[in-house]
């Protein structure tokens, strides 16, 4: 059976893990720094923050930006749970808004029909690891600053809208000759097991605000408060005499360890030339053979005019392939016929409005008619560092067989 999404776990990364495991430092500390001071480096934003999962960083962002009920968050309708999940921790309304077409992305247009007084942050999701339209998005609060009524301190000195991006698929994608996590205001980055780059669980918040925002102030403020508002982490109490601390606030836990750090480095290290080239040789292979059939509608990898060096990027998450003029019934039926090949697929995602929880708020998926039939017409096929070129050629037959069985 060909899996979907399985972790590379090779011997380096079991060494440097071993390494952590007898350092006798396992927990947050000089790793999980060094960690953090990489991945800036790496995406060009002002600091960054590892946590235990891009959720958690997704939602100390909102509470440190003070949202609460009575405010709005707009989002796409065609996400995972998370994204909206944490909108609901915190009190607030999520807004639902239609996606694209091609890539999946949100819709600018149906973002700026959703703005309303109430609204305080956007939260954009690069679907699949494909960037979403950030140009337009930050144009696009600047134009509603009017419009924006502030209740924070935090509110009132970026004085608009703030846009905080779901990158959960993102890491290493590029767009317009930035790297995400330095595209907009805020994004968040998730390193779960399944991500291209994994630290088992984890994720980290790319905090890139615009003056007068001291980021590396907020970094130290979001360690804080995920680290249970104690003013000090283990790491630092460690020092001679420096044993005392304080809690300055009822905070979360939700911090980085070493051991998932550890894991980060070596992804890090190897991610440019050996995890993206294989994920790119892989999605590539993919539309290359796809694009001979008819019925098949290859997802949107690259955009711009020259193919070297494309305006934007994904960094090959996923391969979301879509079914040309199937119902949802045919789509599960093909899907069944391929897992009876021996190939695992997935779908993403089932719609947030389609949902028991968000259908009971009062969500009708009938409403976001293109996320609809994105989903409806959407199988994610395997992409992995271990897949081989034989493999590829196997989830391609198994594709191929399984919808022609159905369509015709």
């Amino acid at each position: 059976m060909i899996p979907f999404s399985p972790p590379h776990i090779d011997q380096k990364i079991i060494d440097e893990v071993t390494k952590v495991l007898q350092s006798g430092w396992i927990t947050t500390g000089p790793r999980t720094k060094l960690f953090e001071k990489e991945l800036t480096k790496y995406c060009g934003n002002k600091a960054t923050l590892c946590l235990n999962s891009a959720t958690a960083g997704l939602e100390i962002i909102l509470r440190w930006y003070g949202v609460k009920e009575g405010d709005e968050v707009i989002l796409p309708a065609y996400t995972y749970s998370a994204t909206a999940n944490v909108v609901m921790h915190c009190g607030a309304t999520p807004v639902f808004v239609d996606v694209n077409p091609d890539d999946f992305n949100i819709s600018v247009a149906t973002i700026e029909k959703a703005i309303t007084s109430k609204t305080k942050v956007i939260m954009p999701v690069d679907f699949g690891g494909y960037p979403c339209d950030y140009d337009s998005i930050n144009k696009l609060v600047v134009k509603y600053k009017e419009k924006f009524v502030a209740s924070t301190n935090e509110q009132k000195q970026l004085g608009r809208i703030l846009v905080l991006s779901d990158s959960a698929h993102s890491f290493g994608a590029w767009y317009k000759g930035k790297r995400a996590g330095s595209l907009t205001d805020i994004s968040v980055f998730s390193f779960h097991a399944v991500k291209n780059l994994t630290t088992s669980e984890g994720g980290s918040v790319a905090l890139n605000l615009p003056a007068p925002f001291d980021n590396e102030e907020i970094y130290k403020l979001l360690c804080v408060k995920t680290l249970h508002g104690q003013d000090k982490d283990a790491l630092a109490k460690t020092q001679k005499g420096n044993w005392r601390y304080d809690i300055v606030e009822a905070g979360y836990k939700c911090n980085m360890t070493d051991l998932s750090a550890a894991i980060g480095l070596v992804e890090l290290e190897r991610y440019d030339n050996t995890i993206l080239l294989k994920r790119k040789h892989i999605c590539e292979t993919y539309s290359e053979a796809f694009s001979n059939y008819a019925w098949a509608q290859v997802p949107v990898l690259t955009s711009g005019s020259e193919k070297l060096k494309p305006e934007i990027n994904t960094c090959y998450h996923l391969y979301p392939l879509r079914i040309k003029g199937i119902t949802e019934t045919q789509r599960d039926a093909i899907i069944k016929e391929i897992f009876d090949c021996d190939v695992s697929v997935n779908v993403h995602f089932i719609p947030l409005p389609m949902m028991s929880f968000y259908k009971k708020l009062g969500f009708d998926i009938k409403n976001y008619p293109v996320t609809f039939d994105n989903y409806s017409r959407e199988i994610s096929l395997p992409v992995f560092y271990d897949l081989t070129d034989e493999m590829i050629d196997t989830v391609i037959d198994a594709v191929v067989r399984s919808v022609e069985k159905i369509i015709t």
